[in-house]
């Protein structure tokens, strides 16, 4: 086959030679020979110009009629251009294998081209061409080359299904060139596979190579440790370890190492393998942090163990769980009890293991009640018992219970808790009236006296009140003074006195003094209200107390009353030496004395009132004492001054009714009939409801009478709504649901009033019947009739229900609808138009907490300050105005006067506002970064107001964003988790969440575990 090869090949030459008169004297064919004999030897720089040359001086006719011929040359001049990487090579070889009919050689190129993609490591186009050639053509030697290539190329492609048949074939064969390098491949391939016996050999093959045995020795301890030769695995691993070579996988053999000693329990050699493994890596598995962590656990080293436990929050598998229960545990090796109870939180809420759910719950409420997280003891010892009734710490978590019903401010939820209980303890019982009294006092703080009344009537009924029972009877005492039930407040009080008087609070001798005092000059029973003010009063001085203060005032008053004028008088000049608050009442007071027998006297001491006090509400009053002096005096000309400033006066709105009226007397008397008439019907148009236009009706009819003009007088009636021809009809509707109102007879009353008011829209008695109509909604808790009603009579101001009216409109819209616009529209109205001082208190005390509700804190702030400024402001004013000072202060950036008056808050109050001065308290501390101090202030909230959900949960909040500022996520994570999991509060709960994910995200951050 040779011969007939070589024949045509030497023809074909010797005709070119012989064409070419410039050609080398040497032979072509010996030319070629000598160019494959080179090619043979791998000397392709030498092949290749021979070949060039022979190739370049081709003819067209001898590409058409020795095409054979031609083939081989242009084969081997391509091969020598893939082996010499020549820049058109592997062209002319694409060329070559697309367009020469010669299915041999263009499979031998297809290997050649793969070989030299090969090398230049594209290895995709490679594995395309090796798929092509056909071995048949090839020798043994380039055989077992492309095999070894090919499966190289399949193997960085990632193909290992193709690469491994290659590899395994050449790995058997030990001369061959690529021995060592086809049994790593393979051996990655079948560890990949599992294959670990196959695996096994081959890295064994190749383990103590210089290229791999940085690399090999990890492999193989790895398929020792998956076949259950641990203890192989673990030798082999120290060996290589200890024979000082770098190893490529020394942190993965150390975390083999220490994995390996774990699962035997050799705690001690596992922990500097699973240390430096951890330490050195970026990211790790959460078992080796749990592996590590558990090893320092084991080792008492329990701070490093707390470090990495720590990174194990916030999965709910077993593992997780059983990672919190250690943090927990080591939490408390070293004293920190509030980690701890966050560490079992999280393990109680893993369903993994059952059992280390139980003990992670009881530890939880268990620590909660050692800390003083009151409100959360008791949910979650209520949980674990209702959860778990057969657990062996049944007894502890019953006992743990009682004690924090007894040591708890949530006296709402202790309640309710105390009273669902089917059989409470002997401890539980005797515990009931002391939470009633507690919840009471709340509820009194809060306004809700009827609620708290309520209560308090259980509690008095109760055989264990015995420690509580002065107290109760304290508050029973106050209800029924602020409900003006006097004679219910003086039975309470006595009983108070009679019990020994003890302290607590507003509880004391001193107030229950003071208040029967009051109780009895109400009575009008002044003697005994004497002598209750009397002894309070004794020891007056210049900075007497403000009780102090008005205890002696109404000494004189009483001595007043008791017409000891001398006395009183000696009284009043005292507290106008003193410049008390009162001044300007005794200023009044003594101008009433002097003008029972020197009525110039009086009337120089109101002016001196009006002058020295222009914005006292008394002065108004002083200006009509004068009026009416003058007037008694006969001296109309002189009251008319006195009248007119009452009616143009904005202040004490109630005196203009009678002001205009008395102007008509005046007038009428110095014979001015025409402005006694325009007084006269100014009162009878704008004032149409009030006692006072009956009486200017009556004048009017005189003066008409008088000047023979009837009919002028017919027109007023008309023009009032009072025509002389109406029938006795209206009178007589009115009187008949009048006297069924009056007799109890509610229902037939309704249906009274509602007649009327349909017939008589405008009747002489519409604004008594809608009054009364409103008291009926108002006590079947019917509020928006009731409030109807009621404002109807307010728009008739004054009027005799005027006042009565718009505090109960008042009233409906801030406690019952929540309206606080309106609310504050009404305690407006009655502060304007009212002569009481209690009724102002009221209207001053509800104008600051609707605009305390809408965050009007300019608004309030300014009637905060005039709130206690008044006479007889009480604790809960104080309460009030001092919130409404501190949260203005805090928004205007005034973060001491913020907190001064927050605390001043909490030192007056137990109930709401405390809980919220309590939150503001640690909030103020959080905006001027003051951690520490903030941290503090929000465990205040959660410890002593208990009872206010909102609150309390906006403290824990405030941990959380405490915790997240000092980097501390797992705390800031368990504290958040906590809300969304326990608060029934949609909107905190939806903060809580997105504040938790933010942790989540900032956590996994700066976290070594990996996702």
């Amino acid at each position: 086959m040779k011969k007939s090869c070589l024949l045509p090949s030497f023809c074909f030459l010797l005709t070119v030679a012989n064409a070419q008169q410039t050609y080398s004297n040497k032979n072509p064919q010996e030319k070629f020979y000598e160019a494959k004999e080179y090619f043979q030897k791998e000397q392709y720089s030498l092949s290749y110009p021979i070949l060039k040359e022979l190739q370049q001086s081709l003819r067209e006719t001898d590409k058409i009629n020795n095409t054979v011929v031609i083939q081989e040359v242009n084969y081997y001049t391509i091969v020598c251009e893939l082996k010499q990487n020549e820049g058109r090579a592997e062209q002319n070889a694409v060329e070559y294998i697309n367009l020469t009919k010669n299915n041999s050689r263009s499979q031998m190129l297809s290997y050649h081209l793969a070989e030299y993609y090969f090398r230049q490591q594209r290895f995709s186009d490679a594995v395309t061409l090796y798929e092509k050639a056909n071995i048949a053509n090839l020798s043994n030697e380039e055989i077992s080359e492309m095999k070894f290539h090919q499966g190289y190329s399949y193997f960085t492609l990632q193909q290992f299904a193709q690469a491994k048949p290659l590899l395994n074939s050449i790995r058997q064969m030990k001369n061959d060139s690529n021995y060592i390098d086809a049994n790593y491949y393979y051996g990655f391939i079948a560890f990949r596979d599992r294959n670990y016996s196959d695996a096994l050999e081959s890295f064994r093959v190749v383990e103590n190579h210089p290229e791999y045995e940085a690399i090999v020795p990890y492999y193989i301890a790895q398929i020792y440790y998956v076949q259950g030769r641990k203890d192989e695995a673990v030798a082999y691993a120290e060996k290589k370890m200890k024979q000082g070579k770098s190893q490529y996988y020394d942190l993965e053999l150390k975390q083999l190492l220490g994995h390996a000693y774990f699962e035997k329990h050799q705690y001690d050699k596992a922990l500097p393998f699973l240390d430096d493994y951890v330490t050195r890596s970026k990211k790790v598995r959460r078992e080796d942090i749990y592996e590590l962590s558990y090893a320092y656990y084991q080792a008492n080293q329990f701070s490093k163990a707390i470090d990495g436990f720590k990174q194990l929050s916030g999965s709910q598998d077993s593992l997780s769980q059983h990672a919190m229960y250690l943090l927990g545990d080591s939490y408390l090796h070293i004293g920190q009890k509030s980690n701890a109870r966050n560490a079992f939180m999280f393990s109680a809420a893993n369903n993994s293991n059952q059992s280390q759910r139980e003990i992670s719950k009881f530890n939880y409420a268990k620590l909660s009640y050692e800390l003083g997280y009151q409100d959360e003891a008791l949910r979650s010892l209520r949980s674990f018992l209702n959860d778990y009734p057969n657990s062996p710490y049944k007894e502890e978590a019953a006992d743990l219970l009682v004690g924090a019903l007894a040591n708890t401010n949530n006296y709402r939820d202790a309640l309710t808790l105390l009273e669902s209980l089917k059989t409470p303890s002997v401890n539980a019982r005797r515990l009931y009236p002391r939470i009633l009294y507690g919840r009471a006092t709340e509820l009194i703080n809060d306004g809700r006296f009827a609620d708290a009344e309520a209560l308090l009537d259980k509690a008095l009924k109760d055989p264990n009140n015995a420690p509580v029972l002065p107290f109760i009877n304290f508050w029973k005492g106050e209800l029924a003074y602020r409900t003006n039930r006097v004679d219910d407040a003086i039975r309470y009080y006595n009983a108070y006195l009679d019990a020994g008087a003890p302290s607590n609070g507003e509880a004391n001798a001193k107030n229950v003094k003071y208040n029967l005092g009051y109780a009895y000059y109400k009575k009008e029973n002044y003697p005994v209200a004497q002598s209750f003010f009397e002894p309070i009063s004794k020891n007056a001085a210049l900075n007497a107390d403000p009780v102090t203060q008005d205890a002696y005032v109404r000494t004189a008053d009483a001595y007043y009353m008791n017409r000891s004028f001398t006395q009183a008088r000696t009284m009043y000049d005292n507290v106008i030496r003193y410049s008390w608050a009162a001044e300007d009442y005794a200023t009044f007071q003594k101008a009433m004395i002097a003008g029972i027998n020197n009525a110039t006297e009086k009337v120089n001491l109101m002016n001196t009132l009006i002058r020295k006090f222009p914005q006292s509400p008394l002065v108004m009053d002083g200006n009509m004492e004068i009026a009416n002096t003058y007037l008694a005096d006969q001296r109309y000309r002189d009251a008319i001054p006195y009248l007119n400033t009452i009616t143009k006066a904005t202040a004490n709105t109630s005196l203009k009714p009678q002001a205009y009226l008395k102007l008509g007397i005046a007038n009428y008397n110095l014979n001015n009939q025409g402005e006694a008439i325009s007084q006269y019907r100014k009162v009878v148009n704008d004032y149409p409801n009030s006692p006072e236009a009956e009486t200017a009706l009556d004048n009017l009819k005189s003066i008409y009478v008088e000047t023979g003009r009837p009919n002028e007088y017919a027109e007023v009636m008309r023009q009032a709504g009072k025509p002389l021809s109406v029938s006795a009809e209206d009178s007589l509707a009115f009187a008949a649901a009048e006297i069924q109102y009056e007799n109890g007879n509610v229902n037939s009353a309704l249906e009274g009033f509602n007649s009327y008011l349909n017939r008589f829209a405008n009747g002489s008695y519409a604004t008594n019947a809608y009054y009364f109509r409103g008291e009926i909604y108002n006590s079947r808790k019917d509020w928006k009739n009731a409030l109807t009603n009621y404002q109807a009579v307010a728009e008739r101001a004054p009027n005799t229900f005027a006042e009565r009216a718009i505090l109960q409109a008042a009233r409906i819209n801030f406690f019952e609808l929540k309206n606080y616009p309106d609310a504050e529209k009404y305690f407006a109205q009655l502060k304007q138009i009212t002569s009481s001082q209690e009724s102002r208190l009221e209207a001053m005390r509800g104008l600051l907490r609707s605009q305390y509700q809408q965050q009007k804190w300019a608004e309030a702030v300014d009637n905060a300050k005039d709130l206690l400024a008044q006479k007889g402001s009480s604790a809960e004013d104080k309460v009030l105005a001092n919130m409404a000072i501190g949260k203005s202060a805090q928004i205007n950036g005034q973060y001491d006067v913020a907190i001064s008056n927050f605390k001043s808050v909490v030192s007056l109050n137990k109930a709401a506002l405390a809980a919220e001065a309590r939150y503001e308290i640690a909030n103020t501390w959080l905006m001027t970064d003051h951690l520490a101090d903030a941290e503090k202030a929000a465990f205040e909230v959660i410890n002593k107001s208990g009872s206010y959900d909102w609150w309390v949960t906006k403290a824990y909040i405030l941990l959380g964003d405490i915790y997240f500022k000092q980097k501390d996520y797992f705390n800031a994570k368990a504290t958040f988790q906590s809300v969304v999991e326990n608060s029934l509060n949609a909107e905190l709960k939806s903060e809580a969440q997105a504040k938790l994910q933010k942790v989540i995200e900032e956590e996994s951050k700066n976290s070594k575990v990996s996702k």
